[in-house]
């Protein structure tokens, strides 16, 4: 499972404004405000774009200022994986260290597509040692430390992630043919970003 919101994406106006700094050619840009202040790039700084995207990311630098904000809950299966693109990015997740005694876990905490009684007996056995935690006047280290080893890999993480259409770039090509459904979520997200032909076009 894999939840997708909160999406922003900002800076088209000064990347655009810097893509076109090498051959100061300023003068040719062509995007715009419409009436709802919403940028639009017009069809000269398109095609522009295009051509250095399709170059190379040595020639497309103006994509890493295109930057997008989005709030990604997903399983730590999945995360690990993400990992691997942290140049860059940035993350603020939700802490397991300050909130996995904070309420007793349900179903929807997991990312199990199918429960079976081996799932069942995991959550009932993590409720427990949270239910004893809770009760207890003085907290006990190793119970808290039990609990958190004993959470499985299907665990859901919440974190607001910022990145940039380069990047989102080579994630695409790398992931969008992947065998985790997460990932395939995640590049459909990436084609409905503004502009994501920036991202999607093949060398």
């Amino acid at each position: 499972m894999i939840k997708i919101n909160e999406i922003e994406v900002f800076n088209f106006k000064g990347a655009l404004r810097g893509m076109r700094n090498p051959l100061e050619s300023w003068d040719k840009s062509d995007s715009y405000y419409d009436e709802n202040n919403n940028y639009i790039v017009g069809e000269e700084d398109m095609k522009l774009a295009l051509k250095l995207v399709k170059a190379g990311n040595e020639h497309a630098k103006f994509m890493r200022q295109i930057f997008v904000s989005i709030d990604i809950t997903a399983p730590d299966y999945w995360w690990k994986e993400y990992a691997t693109y942290k140049i860059g990015t940035v993350e603020n997740s939700t802490s397991t260290m300050h909130k996995i005694t904070s309420r007793l876990l349900t179903e929807n905490d997991f990312s199990i597509d199918e429960w079976d009684a081996s799932d069942i007996g995991m959550l009932n056995n993590l409720n427990e040692l949270i239910f004893k935690y809770q009760n207890q006047e003085v907290k006990d280290k190793k119970l808290w430390r039990k609990i958190i080893q004993k959470l499985p890999m299907s665990f859901n993480y919440k974190r607001t992630c910022t990145n940039n259409y380069q990047g989102l770039r080579n994630m695409y090509f790398q992931r969008n043919h992947h065998k985790l459904q997460e990932w395939l979520d995640f590049c459909k997200m990436i084609e409905k970003l503004p502009y994501s032909e920036l991202i999607i076009v093949e060398k």
